[in-house]
């Protein structure tokens, strides 16, 4: 089988909102598997010197409204969620605690989680949340919420994030795919050439 993509996201990233939504179409177009990452954009954000995109002046107020016409444009609902941006530690602890287990259902919940405060505007920071949202595509609430507890869930997720930085990853969504990185949902055209024609 061909390299598979490697796809990184932060759960408080509406652009990683859009791609969790369309990313997984598009590789079993090409017979692709998919390998799902969860970061932390504020560990990139200090990395790089930065801060949020919605908090840098005259950016911040364009993103705001790129965040709604993109939504529009690749026809997903979307309702901008309060607080925003979150901290996204427990959904993304829960999503590597359950994708050891199941993949499938760690890309159910990572999706239902991105529907939860991209639409519903729940506050998926909120632990009890996460554990509801996981409970729903099946996972078993009280082991989720003990495994999340533990000190090898939270080193786990900073290794995670560790290596992702020396992969060069910065933002959300980021690809990976034979060695090619790319940066964005507005790449993944870029991403389907590479797939359908090999590099460019």
């Amino acid at each position: 089988m061909s390299a598979p993509i490697d796809f990184y996201f932060d759960f408080s990233s509406p652009y990683g909102y859009f791609a969790a939504e369309m990313i997984m179409p598009l590789a079993e177009k090409y017979q692709r598997e998919v390998l799902w990452h969860p970061i932390l954009l504020g560990v990139s954000f200090k990395a790089m010197g930065q801060q949020p995109l919605a908090a840098i002046p005259l950016k911040g107020e364009y993103s705001l409204r790129d965040f709604v016409r993109s939504a529009r444009f690749l026809g997903l609902p979307y309702k901008h969620p309060s607080p925003f941006p979150i901290p996204t530690q427990h959904p993304a602890r829960a999503f590597l605690w359950i994708n050891d287990r199941a993949p499938a259902l760690a890309r159910a919940f990572a999706q239902s989680a991105y529907r939860a405060y991209f639409v519903e505007g729940k506050n998926i920071a909120d632990l009890g949340v996460v554990l509801d949202i996981a409970g729903s595509v099946g996972i078993e609430r009280d082991a989720l919420s003990e495994a999340l507890s533990t000190t090898a869930v939270k080193d786990r997720l900073k290794a995670e994030v560790e290596l992702a930085l020396s992969r060069g990853v910065f933002g959300s969504p980021f690809f990976i795919v034979e060695g090619e990185p790319f940066w964005g949902v507005d790449r993944l055209p870029q991403l389907e050439k590479w797939l359908a024609e090999g590099s460019f």
